[in-house]
């Protein structure tokens, strides 16, 4: 299965009972420079590779109308397609699963990382204070995930 919608109440250890590394995309480049790292270390260390990416519905003020056939998860889903597609075949050794799910980036990496051996996250933030420095995403992640994680910086 090539992504999957909803969270479920299933352990979140690797199918095979081996290694997993999960790495949190958005499609911004600091994501995707740690997708792409995360996915050479699953490859060194022989890990399956989780690709959670997440969405939220909009919120506003008051009544609020939402076009008719909106699907964020479809149009998640569509963003990340490409990005597995390409994992798979550049690293065949690598077992890739995506999971789009619904929520705050923060508590559903949290959440995923249990049983995980790594979370990897990107940073996007700019700036003096830790909070701006590496992201509020990435520092809630550093400070509760239930597993090591690795801020990737990249070239950014």
């Amino acid at each position: 299965m090539s992504a999957r919608h909803h969270a479920t109440d299933e352990s979140n250890a690797s199918v095979a009972g081996g290694h997993r590394i999960v790495v949190g995309i958005d499609g911004s480049a600091a994501s995707l420079a740690a997708l792409d790292w995360s996915v050479r270390q699953a490859e060194l260390t022989h890990a399956d590779l989780e690709v959670i990416a997440t969405w939220e519905w909009p919120t506003g003020f008051g009544w609020s109308m939402i076009p008719e056939g909106y699907d964020p998860a479809s149009d998640m889903m569509t963003m990340v397609q490409p990005l597995l597609d390409g994992l798979r075949t550049d690293h065949p050794s690598v077992a890739v699963e995506a999971k789009i799910l619904e929520g705050h980036p923060a508590p559903v990496l949290i959440r995923e990382s249990k049983g995980a051996d790594l979370l990897v996250v990107g940073s996007r933030g700019h700036g003096e204070f830790v909070g701006m420095l590496i992201g509020s995403t990435s520092e809630h992640c550093v400070a509760n995930a239930a597993c090591p994680v690795v801020v990737f910086r990249g070239n950014t």
